[in-house]
């Protein structure tokens, strides 16, 4: 890989929680030696970094956008700063970069053109959750965004929850404006015996996490108020 830069993968944080509670010392170092980055939302990026202590004028920095409207074509460009030898750091909006993430992308055309992938440590809504559900870590499926359409993401829910009772934990995620609605689904949808966990603003203050079965969450309602929230079905 001699003459070709290292595409890092740069953890970001999951909220307001502070810098030093959640993203390791070594982030910063690695950021001050990296002038190419590639984000979710420019923006953010931007102020990110400022959080983190970067010494670089942001500035002098540059920035290139990869979401969900970025072409393929496009994709070989973003990494043209490492083909040319130069470090390029990888951030989505929340969390590890490459998990429902338009990232993976990058990360797989760095793979084919021999570009060294070094993915960084830091928060990851998705293994706090399953780590903390008290469901199977050996065996899970993630399944990111199910269906808006309430009849057919109540049809996946019986699929997920058939796996589930399996013994694969299925974790899945929603747009946090439509948590309630996947709420009443699931406890609509599912046996009363299969458990739920529900994993809200993780790493922060106001952060929940319960797991419990399907009947008592009936029950009670949580107070989702727009938060993101990670879903889990297990046995």
């Amino acid at each position: 890989m001699a003459g070709k830069g290292t595409l890092f993968l740069i953890p970001t944080t999951l909220g307001d929680s502070p810098i030093s509670n959640v993203i390791p010392d070594q982030v910063q170092e690695i950021v001050n030696s990296i002038d190419h980055y590639v984000a979710e939302d420019i923006r953010s990026a931007r102020r990110y970094l400022s959080k983190v202590g970067i010494k670089k004028p942001i500035k002098t920095l540059e920035f290139m956008s990869l979401n969900k409207r970025t072409q393929t074509e496009e994709i070989s460009e973003l990494l043209e700063p490492a083909l040319n030898g130069h470090n390029l750091g990888l951030m989505s909006e929340a969390g590890c970069p490459g998990i429902a993430d338009p990232g993976a992308d990058l990360v797989s055309e760095a793979h084919q053109k021999g570009v060294q992938v070094v993915p960084l440590v830091g928060p990851s809504s998705l293994l706090l959750a399953l780590i903390g559900s008290g469901l199977n870590g050996q065996q899970f499926t993630f399944n990111g965004y199910l269906p808006k359409d309430s009849k057919l993401r109540c049809q996946a829910l019986l699929h997920l929850e058939k796996l589930a009772l399996a013994g694969t934990t299925q974790l899945f995620i929603e747009t946090p404006f439509r948590n309630q609605q996947m709420f009443e689904d699931i406890v609509k949808s599912c046996a009363g015996n299969t458990r739920l966990c529900i994993a809200t603003d993780l790493t922060l203050q106001t952060e929940s996490l319960l797991t419990k079965p399907v009947a008592q969450w009936r029950k009670h309602s949580p107070a989702f108020k727009k938060r993101p929230t990670v879903f889990l079905l297990g046995s």
